[in-house]
């Protein structure tokens, strides 16, 4: 048996895409959803509901709506516990919690990292946030946690390479591994090329990333993207590709949850 999480960029979707992407991610297998580029947005405020009214467990911290910031949005059929990873800065932009498992608890972090321009403040904002992050993570050596997100950095070795990227953003990814997390796609499919979001001249971008500690090493299955939310006859779901990972552990608290936006009963 395996436990699945997803995480999808939902591109802070106005009220009409929520309703069309709450249909499609209340139907998707995985038991937890990573949902990132959240908003305190109508459209994210109408997911966080219906899925909370159906008795999922849902943790949003709303960012700042006069600063138009975004964030993180976690949903789970399984019963989730905060913890704490104290960021100081863009605090909503990382967000952690807990659900047990008959092997142990299982940390999962959803993060959505800054983009960036040319400009020197969106430069500085995405290098603060990342070093912050980094220094904030718990140590991959121990534990068994899962990371997930739109981390909008590229692997060292990504084909093709952009030299647009500079050092900071593929030390954030390398700094993973130091750390002890396993990028769990590349793991599973060494020599693949797949992008999760692609530029308007073609361009293809492998921004969405898993990554687990060592202690899920093992019970790694799957890790693969999901491009119909990116790639189906408009109107899109996403511009991003979704992303999905199974592990080889059981979860011990489910929850009743209800169809979303529906009254029919159904358990996970």
């Amino acid at each position: 048996m395996t436990l699945d999480v997803l995480t999808f960029n939902l591109n802070n979707p106005s009220r009409e895409r929520a309703a069309r992407q709450l249909t499609y991610l209340a139907a998707r297998p995985e038991a937890i959803l990573v949902l990132t580029e959240t908003a305190n947005s109508t459209g994210c405020e109408h997911l966080a509901n219906e899925f909370e009214g159906a008795g999922y467990h849902v943790a949003f911290p709303l960012p700042s709506r006069q600063a138009r910031e975004r964030g993180v949005m976690i949903v789970s059929r399984l019963a989730m516990h905060p913890f704490p990873l104290a960021l100081e800065y863009l605090p909503h932009r990382a967000l952690a919690v807990t659900v047990d498992t008959e092997e142990g608890p299982l940390t999962v972090i959803g993060v959505y990292v800054p983009s960036r321009d040319a400009t020197e403040a969106k430069r500085e904002r995405k290098r603060r946030f990342l070093e912050e992050l980094a220094s904030r993570l718990p140590a991959g050596e121990t534990g068994a946690r899962l990371m997930m997100g739109d981390f909008n950095v590229l692997e060292p070795d990504h084909v093709p390479r952009y030299r647009f990227f500079e050092p900071f953003e593929y030390d954030f990814y390398t700094g993973l591994a130091e750390r002890g997390y396993t990028d769990a796609f590349r793991h599973l499919h060494p020599e693949a090329r797949e992008y999760s979001w692609v530029g308007k001249t073609g361009d293809g971008y492998r921004y969405d990333h898993a990554h687990v500690s060592a202690g899920l090493h093992d019970a790694l299955r799957t890790c693969a993207y999901v491009h119909e939310p990116r790639t189906a006859a408009p109107p899109r779901l996403t511009d991003h590709s979704a992303l999905s990972a199974g592990l080889a552990v059981t979860a011990t608290e489910p929850l009743p949850v209800a169809v979303p936006g529906t009254s029919v009963s159904a358990l996970f």
